[in-house]
């Protein structure tokens, strides 16, 4: 993707809008421009927005796409269906799917298959507005997302209701979200409960990075527990309290157990060289609109997982931690 980085001059005179000062630029953006192509706005490491106030030295990142299709077509996708009703549809979604269009994943994605199952029809895409109807241009029924490489349970929106009253459970944190993955190392204790903030780490931009002892980034939290032991591996159960960018695989590797397969956050491992992102959102226990009893809905292990775990339980004996429980913050 892209990437403008601006860097205000030290004798800048004047504190302004971050549109408005990218617009007097040589090669600068307007503000349509902006809300259209930029999928991503830091001012000095931050998140920030067009409206953010600029001075002296700071540093501005703008990470951007012009490709932009005119439409999100439709496309015939297979999906794995857990379960479906006149208001949602609950996938399976396989590894290497990307939920959503975004720069970079235009075509391909869960929304593209979606919109073919569901039999609608291409979806017009804004160039000009609100940055935030832009975006949900782009998401059609979708209420929270999994990373490309993380494999699960996703729960999608047939009608606005829904993804209102959806969203609200999320937003209001009254559902549950369990994962399951394969991590290299032992955790410091059987369960735990990990609280830190989560940044962009400023050395490598597709990474974030829990920090504690500081209000900077945005507040995670996630309850771990350690299912089982198999030499220098461990099968560990995740319950995310929080929905952040990369939770879990920040989180783990926090405690010193990166995710196996993990290429942005862990190393190449020696006995699982080609093993690919061991993350799975197993279970998914919510209400659904109209009715009054939570519901659970489960995803089957997937294979990757499986052919691993046998060569685990063929390699190491098989260890339960003992019970502790440990908060995992500083």
């Amino acid at each position: 993707m892209p990437v403008i980085h601006i860097k205000l001059p030290p004798d800048f005179p004047d504190s302004i809008r971050l549109d408005q000062y990218i617009a007097t630029l040589k090669n600068g953006m307007n503000r349509s421009k902006l809300k259209a192509c930029a999928q991503e706005l830091l001012l000095n490491g931050k998140n920030a927005k067009l409206s953010s106030k600029v001075k002296a030295g700071d540093i501005i990142d703008v990470f951007w796409e012009e490709n932009i299709p005119e439409n999100i077509e439709p496309e015939d996708i297979p999906l794995n269906i857990v379960y479906e009703d006149e208001n949602v549809t609950i996938i399976n979604k396989r590894q290497g799917m990307v939920t959503h269009p975004a720069a970079g994943n235009w075509t391909g994605t869960l929304v593209n298959a979606l919109l073919f199952y569901w039999g609608r029809s291409a979806v017009p895409q804004l160039k000009e507005g609100r940055s935030e109807e832009i975006l949900q241009k782009r998401r059609p029924g979708i209420v929270h997302r999994l990373d490309k490489d993380t494999s699960g349970l996703i729960i999608t929106a047939k009608n606005r209701e829904t993804e209102e009253y959806l969203g609200r459970q999320f937003k209001d944190r009254l559902l549950q979200k369990e994962y399951l993955c394969i991590v290299c190392g032992r955790p410091p204790a059987s369960s735990g409960d990990i609280k830190t903030q989560i940044i962009r780490d400023m050395k490598n931009r597709q990474r974030f990075k829990a920090v504690t002892a500081t209000e900077e980034g945005k507040f995670a939290r996630s309850i771990y527990h350690c299912i089982a032991c198999f030499g220098k591996y461990s099968l560990i159960r995740v319950r995310i309290k929080t929905g952040r960018t990369h939770q879990i695989r920040v989180h783990m590797r926090y405690i010193g157990c990166p995710i196996l397969g993990d290429k942005i956050y862990g190393k190449p491992d020696v006995l699982f060289p080609d093993a690919t992102l061991m993350l799975h959102s197993r279970q998914m226990i919510l209400k659904l609109p109209g009715e009054q009893k939570y519901r659970r809905f489960k995803a089957s292990i997937p294979e990757r997982f499986i052919k691993i775990l046998r060569v685990l339980k063929k390699t190491y004996p098989k260890e339960i931690m003992p019970k502790v429980r440990r908060v995992c913050s500083k």
